[in-house]
């Protein structure tokens, strides 16, 4: 039976119902930025700072650190909180967004065409379960980022709109479904993605390595994308993946390593930077010129600083193509919007990026991981072809 529960329900209940079924909840968030821990300069007596670490250093007054960044934030807020109570140290979530967030509802034709192909193989898009604001733009050109292994996750990250709770079995067709829908429309570039199944032995590897599969036999001239969870406890399943040789591994860091405890409490960071590292390393080992890629949200209350610093480690990781954009709080219930990046951070952003040496950098307010994914990785490929990369 599934297990309809979502972000707006009681987190303890989402708990229980996954302790029940003997998954692991530790990656199920408290929501909201009451629950953003307390981080007193005692707290960091016997820290020693490594290479790419970005905790937070000691406040020199002892205040806690969550005080410290509410007056930091204070000052670059830039959209007015309107009639709703503002969450504390947070936007509040109906306010007025900045005119450069703001986006046309999707009309097209095409974006009907492929709604009605996603219903009739019964396939979901992470467009629609994460509220994607591209979703028009996108699904207009042709482009769209299906999710594979169910909508139900089996996390509750305090930033995602998809549902938590414990998933349906595994859909043993989907990879025809998905190589089908590629082989019908004439994709060039398709994006897949999933939910994160801690109930599966393997973590869904072998489902993710079946999906690729299919593709490549019943749709050889599309190349295929994939925006993979963790596999956290799964160290197995990142070599079975990369076996099936997609064209881009994407794996999102989403946020800075001091937010991870509450933004994204089921991962971790250096985790994710060694699964980043290991794809490269594996493609390298098989001759396959596989591209990396791995993206930010920011809003979160990060420093530019903490930003600049993921940057290096995910170049030392060997990471190709980044991702910059700003986050967009799905329901008052998840973390707030600290604060609306302004379009010139984000150039700013890219340009470090570039001097830093990442091949790609697509950095914006509506930026998300598959945004125009099928232009971008062309681009690569030329550069590639040209010698330049």
């Amino acid at each position: 039976m599934k297990i309809q529960i979502t972000h707006s329900e009681d987190r303890a209940s989402v708990r229980e119902e996954l302790a029940a079924a003997g998954i692991p909840t530790e990656g199920v968030a408290e929501l909201g930025y009451a629950n953003v821990p307390d981080a007193p300069k005692a707290a960091f007596a016997a820290y020693t700072r490594t290479k790419g670490d970005s905790a937070p250093p000691p406040n020199e007054e002892g205040a806690d650190y969550r005080a410290s960044v509410r007056a930091r934030l204070s000052e670059k807020r830039i959209s007015g909180v309107g009639r709703l109570e503002k969450p504390e140290g947070g936007i509040a979530h109906m306010s007025g967004k900045p005119e450069w967030l703001r986006v046309k509802a999707p009309t097209s034709p095409k974006y009907f065409e492929l709604v009605e192909n996603v219903r009739s193989k019964k396939l979901h898009t992470v467009c629609e379960e994460a509220a994607c604001p591209n979703i028009g733009d996108c699904w207009a050109s042709g482009h769209l980022t299906v999710m594979i292994l169910g909508d139900t996750c089996t996390r509750g990250c305090a930033f995602c709109n998809i549902k938590t709770g414990k998933p349906n079995e595994v859909n043993p067709h989907e990879p025809q479904s998905l190589a089908q829908m590629a082989a019908e429309l004439g994709l060039k570039h398709m994006v897949i993605t999933s939910v994160d199944r801690d109930d599966l032995p393997d973590g869904g590897a072998g489902h993710w390595a079946a999906c690729i599969a299919a593709i490549r036999e019943r749709a050889p001239e599309t190349t295929i994308e994939i925006l993979t969870p963790d596999f956290r406890r799964h160290e197995s399943a990142i070599p079975q993946v990369t076996a099936a040789k997609p064209h881009v591994f994407n794996h999102n860091l989403e946020t800075v390593p001091r937010l991870y405890r509450t933004v994204r409490p089921g991962a971790r960071y250096f985790g994710s930077l060694r699964l980043l590292e290991n794809v490269k390393a594996q493609a390298a080992a098989m001759g396959w010129p596989m591209f990396t890629k791995s993206g930010l949200m920011v809003g979160l209350g990060e420093d530019k600083d903490e930003v600049l610093q993921v940057m290096d480690d995910l170049r030392s990781a060997g990471v190709d193509f980044l991702t910059i954009g700003q986050y967009l709080r799905p329901s008052p219930q998840h973390f707030p919007i600290m604060e609306y990046v302004t379009p010139a951070t984000f150039a700013y952003y890219e340009e470090q990026a570039k001097l830093k040496g990442f091949l790609m950098v697509a950095s914006g307010p509506l930026v998300r991981s598959s945004f125009h994914a099928d232009r971008y990785y062309a681009e690569l490929v030329e550069k590639r072809r040209a010698g330049t990369v």
